[in-house]
């Protein structure tokens, strides 16, 4: 029986071995490329909000759901391993998926940014918020050109007239000076889906209104009324004459389809009788959309309206004389008080 070859077995462990530091550095190097695609960029852009002592963890859910980073979890490993959790500011960024690193840097800048509080009043038109903002140093026309043209991916689902007026909530904004129109319209939506809850959205349907509807005709009480006490009493005549067929013919609403300040308004002119869908004269129902954005007041009246008088009768008349709401529930004594009261 012949010996086996000392020479033959121990080649083939020999070779195994000097295969594993290849495996490892191959193991090594898609283990890299994998943490280098993890945390690299992902060419999305988008508007978010940190919330206040948001960490780590939530603010990159609020990344990942933006498509801003790949993983919010790596993110905020990522951000713990730095030692820079701690130190994520809040607010509102427009941000750049240029990779965890540079979203990093801009969420933990050194020093706070300049902020410029601006009030947006009641009832203000979308223009009006232009010029203020124009004003202050901010892109008004930037803002403006928003508003008239919304991208698809920023307008709110309920919003179904042609622009964003009437959702930009009138509050005061604490803004980044040189902030981004885009950041300024996206603010001011956020802030008004805060009013849209379920169970005004129920209200609404309740009274017949989708909440385009309920937002258009707010705009039109707020631009009717001249106190907030006034407000339910208005939306109760808007919405009896709603129910009834009959042409809202809101003097504001004219204003608004020809450019125009309320006491600019010439009857002699023919100013009642311009071709609009805005000129609730000519046109029954609601106009396409908001003529101003309403507070949340107007909002509220709207959905609690004063349908009645004493007399237990529905009011569809008004007018104001000597700072006082006048109402009424049939033309004829409509006509008695304007003569009694107005002229």
């Amino acid at each position: 029986m012949s010996e086996k070859n000392p020479d033959v077995t121990p080649r083939r462990p020999r070779r195994l071995w000097l295969l594993l530091p290849l495996l490892l550095a191959l193991a090594m190097g898609a283990a890299a490329w994998w943490v280098s695609w993890l945390l690299g960029p992902t060419g999305a852009s988008a508007i978010v909000q940190i919330p206040d002592g948001a960490g780590a963890q939530t603010v990159g859910r609020v990344l990942e759901e933006n498509k801003l980073v790949r993983s919010g979890r790596a993110f905020a490993l990522y951000a713990r391993w730095r030692g820079l959790a701690g130190k994520l500011q809040s607010g509102y960024y427009k941000l750049e998926g240029k990779g965890v690193a540079a979203i990093l840097r801009d969420l933990t800048g050194s020093g706070k940014q300049v902020m410029v509080r601006l009030v947006f009043p009641e009832g203000w038109r979308a223009v009006d918020y232009a010029a203020r903002l124009d004003k202050a140093g901010f892109d008004g026309a930037g803002f403006l050109q928003i508003v008239r043209h919304p991208p698809a991916e920023w307008t709110p689902k309920y919003v179904a007239g042609p622009t964003l007026e009437g959702y930009l909530f009138p509050d005061t904004y604490d803004l980044p000076k040189g902030a981004d129109p885009a950041l300024i319209v996206t603010v001011m939506l956020r802030r008004f889906d805060r009013e849209v809850t379920p169970e005004r959205v129920a209200a609404a349907e309740e009274l017949g209104l989708s909440i385009h509807g309920w937002v258009t005709l707010a705009s039109i009480v707020q631009a009717e009324a001249g106190s907030a006490a006034e407000m339910p009493l208005i939306a109760g005549v808007f919405l009896n004459r709603l129910e009834a067929d009959m042409p809202l013919q809101s003097d504001p609403t004219v204003a608004y389809a020809l450019g125009k300040k309320l006491p600019e308004l010439d009857r002699a002119a023919g100013d009642f009788s311009v071709d609009s869908p805005y000129n609730t004269y000519l046109h029954p129902g609601l106009p396409p959309g908001p003529i101003c954005n309403p507070g949340s007041e107007a909002l509220a009246a709207v959905l609690h309206p004063v349908r009645s008088g004493k007399n237990g009768l529905p009011n569809f008349y008004f007018f104001h004389a000597h700072g006082k709401l006048y109402l009424s529930s049939t033309f004829s004594e409509h006509l008695r008080k304007l003569n009694r009261y107005y002229y």
